[in-house]
């Protein structure tokens, strides 16, 4: 039933409202820059990995070591058939199927991203997974059994590659966000001090 004016007019009825839509009626746009943030970072990732491996393999043979920073840091040539860091040897074709399993389950998750840390840090972790399961699928031995290329060395540390720090920097911001309370639609969790739905984007 519609309100009468002072005047006695009918009022124009009110328009409905969408939760969904802006002020302007325009929708959300933060999911897909959020999306466009999370494609381009693992899109860098990957073109640096590759593009670095390419020039390494090219460049030096297996087993080579190029002193950089004297005895501390060096290119070093290797192919592991581990996980990163060469954790895990011996286990390819497992592994592979657990970076496709990151692929996708980044992929789902990707519908919920509000947040722009971690759009970066899946982005992060997207890029180095798909980094190495290239090489997983196109270099030898075979599909799924390939060896991934290794060719920085620093210190004691293990050798890895551009795909394996991108996945350490990604984890390493996932667990700042988790403790800091950042969920990945943006809001704050419980534990942070504030009720879920009082966060705003981040």
């Amino acid at each position: 039933m519609q309100s009468a004016s002072p005047e006695g007019e009918p009022a124009a009825p009110a328009e409905p409202t969408d939760p969904g839509l802006r002020p302007d009626h325009q929708p959300d746009q933060q999911p897909r820059r959020r999306l466009v943030t999370l494609i381009v970072t693992a899109v860098l990732v990957l073109v640096l990995d590759v593009a670095t491996k390419a020039v390494v393999v090219a460049t030096m043979t297996d087993g080579q070591r190029i002193p950089v920073l004297g005895d501390t840091v060096s290119l070093y040539l290797i192919r592991n058939s581990g996980a990163a860091f060469s954790l895990a040897t011996g286990m390819t074709w497992v592994l592979t199927l657990v970076a496709v399993a990151v692929v996708v389950g980044i992929a789902r998750f990707a519908r919920r991203l509000r947040s722009a840390g971690w759009a970066i840090a899946l982005g992060l972790v997207l890029g180095g997974a798909l980094g190495n399961l290239a090489d997983r699928f196109f270099r030898g031995p075979g599909p799924l059994e390939g060896h991934v290329v290794d060719f920085v060395s620093v210190g004691w540390w293990p050798v890895f590659n551009a795909a394996d720090s991108a996945i350490c920097c990604g984890g390493a911001l996932l667990v700042v966000l988790a403790l800091w309370g950042i969920e990945i639609d943006g809001r704050l969790s419980p534990r942070a001090g504030e009720s879920p739905g009082t966060g705003g984007a981040r």
